[in-house]
């Protein structure tokens, strides 16, 4: 198998003196292609900010993070910004849907901000699969939290990128839409070929992957 994504001693530090937090520290890591991993840990712990490393979007205070033998933090950040817009799909927990436009517009607008052509054949199976085909002409606010989370996976998906990242995915869910919404992400990514990523807190989650790490103290201890 093929290392996606990779770390070197990567470590976080925030404020100074005795304000001094060591949100990640040294933390190496390797993640294989088409590989579903869960970071778990208690709320502190550092798994947010690893994953917004891992995503491009914060700055380490040092170390690496190679994507594809890429690495992230030696491109310009116009570069960065275009190849995450390319390589990485996220998924957060609070949806991130765009109020003013429908859930197709929604969906298609990253590829159509990176000037490219949407693969509308391959968007519309995503669509499918995520059972959300009847709701393609609704605004965001009149979907149920369960159904806005499909629209925001089917965004993540529809740029074709390598590798997905989900931070508490599900966190604003009930219970049956969670494991919906997780068995989704899951069959999604297997069925596209895709590496996942995920945070949760959920146990029952967590074991579905194929591999979960686990964050203390800003440390891998598992």
């Amino acid at each position: 198998m093929d290392t996606i994504l990779k770390t070197e001693h990567l470590c976080k530090i925030y404020g100074t003196g005795n304000n001094l937090v060591n949100a990640v520290q040294d933390v190496n890591l390797s993640i294989e292609q088409g590989e579903f991993v869960t970071i778990v840990g208690k709320s502190g712990s550092g798994k947010s900010t690893l994953l917004h490393m891992l995503g491009g979007l914060d700055h380490p205070t040092s170390g690496s993070i190679f994507i594809r033998d890429q690495n992230l933090f030696q491109m310009k950040e116009e570069e960065r910004a275009v190849f995450r817009r390319r390589k990485i799909g996220f998924v957060f927990q609070a949806f991130n849907l765009i109020s003013s436009i429908n859930v197709w517009e929604n969906i298609v607008l990253p590829i159509g901000l990176d000037g490219r052509q949407v693969d509308e054949v391959f968007v519309e199976d995503i669509i499918k699969t995520l059972g959300i085909e009847n709701k393609l002409h609704n605004l965001p606010n009149t979907l149920s939290g369960g159904q806005q989370q499909r629209v925001a996976i089917a965004r993540a998906i529809a740029s074709k990128p390598d590798i997905i990242l989900a931070d508490e995915p599900t966190g604003n869910l009930d219970s049956k839409t969670s494991d919906e919404v997780v068995g989704l992400l899951k069959m999604s990514v297997q069925k596209y070929g895709q590496t996942l990523i995920m945070i949760t807190h959920d146990e029952d989650i967590a074991q579905i992957a194929d591999r979960t790490i686990v964050i203390e103290d800003g440390k891998v201890v598992r």
